[in-house]
């Protein structure tokens, strides 16, 4: 009985220390992706902005254009703008303004334009200017579809939702739409619509991550100390005593 006890600790012991140190190495690699990435988008910036004529066309050329700058002119399709909700800026709820811009081929691109405070008395309300009208220049980088959250319906519609999925989104409106996203920055000017573009880079929180992995391998370490002492340590002492 004594040794089927022992054994059945020990193993709870070794799947505890196990785990434990899979979670460590799990954060401090997401700590790494988070880390390559951002190296990756620097690298990117600091090639030449891509012009208009060479912006991606399919899926499969996106990938390599991801993260460069470009400047962009054309017209504000404002009446497909959405409101993506429950995004966060500065550590405050709000909603990320998503508005196409029409190319002057007459293809759209999907632009991430900025965030807006949530109304903590009406969700519904986004008191947002609408963008201006005629022909604007638009700075910013190329990104993939904005972010998904978990929603509860898989289907949005209106002009707040929680998510957009970029082919649905195309196939609603009828726009002929690039298949990215650009995220929209200030620049030397910043454009006078009342939203904020401080987006987070994807290194911010890096920091967290190495926390999270010292928590994991410290409690790991703990496992394995308390059943050094508890099963090894104490009965030999007490067996020399």
């Amino acid at each position: 009985m004594l040794k089927l006890r022992a054994v059945i600790v020990l193993l709870a012991a070794l799947a505890g220390a196990a785990g434990t140190a899979w979670l460590g190495l799990w954060q401090l690699d997401r700590a790494a992706q988070k880390v390559a990435l951002h190296d990756a988008q620097q690298r990117q910036r600091a090639l030449p902005p891509l012009p208009a004529a060479a912006l991606a066309r399919t899926p499969d050329a996106v990938a390599a254009q991801l993260h460069r700058s470009v400047l962009l002119q054309g017209a504000w399709l404002a009446a497909y703008t959405v409101y993506l909700e429950n995004r966060q800026m500065r550590g405050q709820p709000g909603f990320y303004a998503v508005t196409p811009l029409r190319l002057d081929d007459g293809s759209a691109v999907l632009v991430e334009r900025g965030w807006v405070p949530r109304d903590l008395l009406d969700r519904t309300r986004v008191a947002v200017p609408p963008p201006p009208e005629g022909r604007v220049q638009v700075q910013g980088r190329i990104a993939p579809a904005p972010g998904r959250l978990y929603e509860f319906a898989s289907a949005a519609s209106g002009p707040i939702r929680q998510n957009l999925d970029l082919a649905a989104y195309a196939r609603e409106t009828g726009l002929p739409l690039r298949p990215f996203s650009v995220v929209q920055e200030d620049g030397t000017t910043p454009p006078a619509d009342g939203l904020l573009r401080q987006w987070p880079a994807p290194a911010a929180d890096v920091q967290k991550h190495y926390g999270y992995a010292f928590q994991w391998f410290a409690l790991c370490a703990l496992i394995i100390g308390l059943y050094a002492w508890f099963q090894l340590l104490r009965p030999r002492r007490a067996r020399r005593a």
